[in-house]
Formats: structure tokens, C-alpha cells, sequence
């Protein structure tokens, strides 16, 4: 999507393909405009990682023409990369109250908050950005605020619908705004790029009011300390926990820092104002089980997270056992499976009983089952589809339904440049693009040497030995070998290793051992040749050559 491309574009650089990491673009007149810019999880096939974001190197080049990021909604797979990857963007952000107040909070967090421009635009509202004109459209959706974005330009107008639902009774902001999208289609469309997440699912995806009712008549029934873990951005539902808890006689005490913070979050632009106030998390022990509800992070089974360490029983606050009940109010994000067994297995091995939504009506999903695909095609008439936020067997679903309704379709994946007009939309060239993770306080390519290595030693283990030498390379004393992952710290297998390696050792050339610059490599290498020999084993390895 160079600058001497001429027309409208737009290129997926993340969640095209994949479940998170949302980040889209769009160009025309030289001009870029960005939407979302989110995280996801790394999922079992990168056990290295745990979380990811999207590689921005390619828009960090074209930062001069980036004009703007606009945001759908709140959720951390469009919202949670910002933080992290904020020098290759530096533009204006737009978003609707809730969500410029979870981004302030994420910005405050990595000290960066002085160096941004956010603009609050109102749910709904019309806005200009360069050669954009914008509009927000209400949706429904799992979290409050939920918007699909009109872009208008010159070329033609393109509705790229976020996460969305049609929930008669959202419980938290309006229903989806059926009314503007039909306008928006009467004005005609020319593309509309759609949330894929349950095009397999048939039917309805059901109403948040479905939920709050089955909480309320399942919570009065239970005994012993009850916890409730859902998405912390699930505003309605957390609503709905708290007044089945006050239905049911409980106080509510929240557990996990991220729960706190969208609970402040939605309390400074006008929701929960009307609950009462949480228990402290330090204080819950002195409520009676039967008397407490615990609303806890943790949901998809993150190692840190509230849930997983009350599993574990190593929380410090809150224990569970023989009689208490766990309910999960969320969808199994796919990839999180073996995290959430997990937490599961450790609960139920407590003695503790597990809710599901497998069993119980605990939980709707945010996104459109393929009756609600069907009508917002209906709708708004687009004459081209490009599925994107879903897997590919979920964008495969969804333009097999779309092409059904009579709607040309494009299956997209991420880097691809899509030219829409003017004549037919076509992919034309490719940018460059791949993930981040998220390690600690900095981002590490997937595909590069750290996590290269990080998952050498995950499956082959790590080595490290150290060697003395004097200045003649004659060695001093026996080498000395870790191997964790490999050996017993006491193992005999390790001082055969040991011995072996001092012997090969010395069997190099003395103008090698004596040479500062090459004994290290070679004492790599020797290393390497007496695991592989011995043990049949590739591991990591380093030496320190000592010379005294």
C-alpha cells in the first residue's frame, strides 16, 4: 500500500485469520486511517508465549501518513496492543467514553499517556479524519459502547461492523441500530468487512436478559461460597451477577485487578452507578460462605489470574473446597482449552463444582450466529464481503453464507492489500507482517533468535558448562555442567558428561585452546558433538571458557 497506489485500499495486519491481535488499515489520497489495535493469546501451538500483538514494523514506515486509529469497542484483542506498540503509531486516537477511558488507564500505566491525542467521540456521532468521513453506528455487543464504523470516502463507503450482535435486550446500552445500518445500505455500500467469530454456529446467539434470569434462579439455589468468572469488559454481565448475588441474599467481593479496573472504568462515564459497594478482596473471609459471591478474573484460564492461583490454592485471600461452586459466565476462547481443563481439573479435585455453559444458560456469546449474519447482509447490501476477526474455517463459513445471499466475497488473510476501487476489488500486493510477544516489559518477534531459542529449550532442555584453562589452553581441573531439564542436579549421568567433555576438551588443537577468540565456539561445539553422541540430545548450549 505504497504512496503512488491509486484508489481506496484496505490490508488486515492482524485477527484476519486468526482470533485477535485486530489491527486493520485503510488508505486513499496518500492518506491511512488504522482500526483497532489489539492482543490475543498465544494458544497451545506457542507455548513460549502467552500473549501476542501484532508486528507493526510495516506501519511504523508509513507512521507520516497514518492520520488517525479509530476504535470499535473496548475489548483487549482491539484495544490491548496500543500500549505496547505505540511508537509505530503516534496519531490521534478516537474512541467512543468507555473505551478512551480503559485506554487513558493502559497508557497512565506505560508512562505514555502525556504523548497522546484522544478524542471521545459519542456513541453513534458523525467525525472527520482527513480524507474519511465517519460515522458510528450503535451495536450490540458483549461489552458496552459497541460500534460498527461507516467510512466514507470519495471512492465509496465501507462498513467495517466490529464485534456485534442483534440482542433485543442488551441490558447495558441500546440494541443494535437496525434503523441506520438499512439507511446506511439504501446509500449503498461497497464493502462491508465482517466479524466471522460464530459463522458456524446456526440460529440466534441469544440475549444478555436470557443470562441474567438463569443467573438469578441459579445462584438462589447454591450453598457454600459461590465464584463467577467472565470477561472483566463484560459490563452487563457483571451487572447481572451482582444483582442475582443481591437477589440471593450475598455480598460481592471482586477478585483480579482487571476486573477492578473496567469496573472503575464504567462507573467514570455512567454504568454500575446503582450498585452497592464491593466487598475488599482482603475482607471476604469474614463473610459468611453462604452470604458471599465472588466475581473473579480468570475466565480463560491465565496462569496469573484470580481463578487459576484459587485453583491452585495458592491465592492469598480466597480458598475453595468441598461444597463451594465455580460458574463460568464466558465462552472457551479457542486455543485456551488445556488452560482452562486446567483450572477446571484443580476446582473439581477440591472438591469444588463447575458450572459450565455446556450445562447451564451462564452465557451468550457477543457475536452473530449465522440468522443475525443473515440479516445484516439483508440490511445493509454490501456488494462485497471480506470476512475477517475468525479463523479461517470461520471466514471459509461466513463467505459460503454471504455468497448464498447473492454477495460477492473475498477471503483476505493478514498482510494482504486489497484494492476496492475504483473497478473490481482484487488483491494487488502483499506488506509485511508477523507477531510480537509479549515478554515481561518488552516485545520479542515470534520468529526471531529469543523465542527461537526459548523453545529450543522447552523441548530439548539447556546445557551450560564452564571449563578452566591456563594461558598455555592446558585445562585446569574438570569441567563443571548444568543441565536443567535434562539431569538430576545429582545424577551420575552428569559427571560422566562432565568427564567426557574435559576429555574431548582436551583433545582439541592447543593453538585452539590457547586462541581467546575461538576456544569459546569450539568448546560449544565439543559440547554439542559429546551430548549428541552420549545422550542423543540437541539441547541450547553455552560454555564459559575461564582463562586463569
Amino acid at each position: 500500500m505504497n504512496q503512488t497506489m491509486e484508489g481506496l485500499f484496505f490490508a488486515p495486519l492482524g485477527g484476519t485469520g486468526e482470533i485477535g491481535m485486530n489491527l486493520n488499515v485503510y488508505g486513499i489520497d496518500g492518506t491511512l486511517l488504522a482500526v483497532d489495535c489489539g492482543m490475543g493469546f498465544a494458544g497451545p501451538e506457542a507455548p513460549e508465549a502467552e500473549l501476542l500483538v501484532p508486528d507493526p514494523t510495516w506501519l511504523a514506515a508509513e507512521r507520516d501518513r497514518l492520520s488517525g486509529l479509530v476504535i470499535t469497542h473496548a475489548h483487549e484483542d482491539h484495544i490491548g496492543g496500543i500500549a505496547r506498540i505505540w511508537d509505530a503509531l503516534r496519531c490521534p486516537i478516537y474512541a467512543t467514553p468507555f473505551a478512551a477511558a480503559l485506554i487513558r488507564y493502559r497508557l497512565n500505566e506505560a508512562g505514555l499517556l502525556r504523548t497522546v491525542a484522544i478524542h471521545e467521540i459519542k456513541p453513534g456521532s458523525r467525525f472527520e479524519i482527513a480524507s474519511f468521513s465517519l460515522r458510528y453506528i450503535r451495536m450490540a455487543h458483549s461489552t458496552p459502547e459497541a460500534q460498527a464504523l461507516a467510512i466514507t470516502t470519495r471512492l465509496g463507503t465501507i462498513l467495517h461492523t466490529g464485534d456485534w450482535k442483534l440482542d433485543p435486550e442488551p441490558l447495558i446500552g441500546p440494541p443494535t441500530d437496525e434503523a441506520a445500518l438499512q439507511a446506511l445500505g439504501d446509500e449503498g455500500v461497497l464493502a462491508m468487512i465482517s466479524d466471522s467469530t460464530n459463522a458456524l454456529v446456526e440460529g440466534h446467539s441469544g440475549s444478555e436478559a436470557t443470562v441474567r434470569k438463569s443467573l438469578t434462579a441459579l445462584i438462589a439455589g447454591l450453598r457454600g461460597r459461590v465464584v463467577v468468572t467472565c470477561f472483566s469488559s463484560n459490563i452487563a454481565r457483571i451487572e447481572s451477577v451482582v444483582k442475582a448475588a443481591q437477589a440471593a441474599g450475598r455480598q460481592v467481593a471482586l477478585v483480579g485487578r482487571s476486573l477492578g479496573r473496567y469496573v472503575e472504568a464504567a462507573r467514570e462515564v455512567g454504568y454500575l452507578r446503582d450498585l452497592p459497594d464491593f466487598v475488599p478482596e482482603d475482607e471476604a473471609g469474614r463473610i459468611p460462605d453462604d452470604h458471599l459471591l465472588i466475581l473473579a478474573t480468570g475466565s480463560q484460564g491465565e496462569k496469573r489470574s484470580a481463578l487459576a492461583r484459587i485453583a491452585a490454592d495458592t491465592h492469598r485471600n480466597i480458598a475453595l473446597g468441598e461444597g463451594d461452586t465455580v460458574i463460568f459466565s464466558a465462552r472457551m476462547i479457542p486455543g485456551n482449552e488445556r488452560a482452562i481443563g486446567t483450572v477446571q481439573d484443580d476446582l473439581v479435585r477440591a472438591g469444588v463444582t463447575v458450572m459450565t455453559d455446556g450445562d447451564h444458560m451462564v452465557h451468550v456469546s457477543g457475536h452473530p450466529a449465522r440468522d443475525e449474519l443473515r440479516r445484516l447482509y439483508r440490511l445493509v447490501r454490501p456488494k462485497y464481503l471480506i470476512p475477517t476477526h475468525g479463523e479461517w474455517r470461520h471466514m471459509a463459513a461466513q463467505a459460503d453464507l454471504a455468497e448464498a445471499e447473492g454477495i460477492r466475497t473475498l477471503l483476505l488473510e493478514d498482510g494482504d492489500v486489497l484494492h476496492l476501487a475504483p473497478g473490481v476489488a482484487e488483491v494487488i500486493d502483499s506488506v509485511p507482517v508477523g507477531r510480537l510477544a509479549v515478554d515481561g516489559e518488552r516485545l520479542v518477534p515470534m520468529q526471531g533468535g529469543v523465542m527461537a531459542a526459548r523453545r529450543r529449550m522447552m523441548f530439548n532442555g539447556v546445557v551450560v558448562g564452564s571449563i578452566a584453562v591456563d594461558k598455555a589452553g592446558r585445562v585446569k581441573g574438570a569441567a563443571q555442567i548444568a543441565a536443567p531439564g535434562l539431569f538430576e542436579a545429582q545424577d551420575a549421568a552428569l559427571g560422566e558428561l562432565e568427564a567426557d567433555f574435559t576429555a574431548s576438551f582436551e583433545e582439541l588443537p592447543a593453538s585452539l585452546r590457547s586462541d581467546r577468540a575461538a576456544v569459546k565456539e569450539a568448546a560449544q561445539a565439543t559440547l554439542r558433538r559429546v551430548l549428541g553422541r552420549r545422550f542423543g540430545k540437541r539441547p541450547l548450549v553455552d560454555v564459559h571458557v575461564i582463562q586463569v
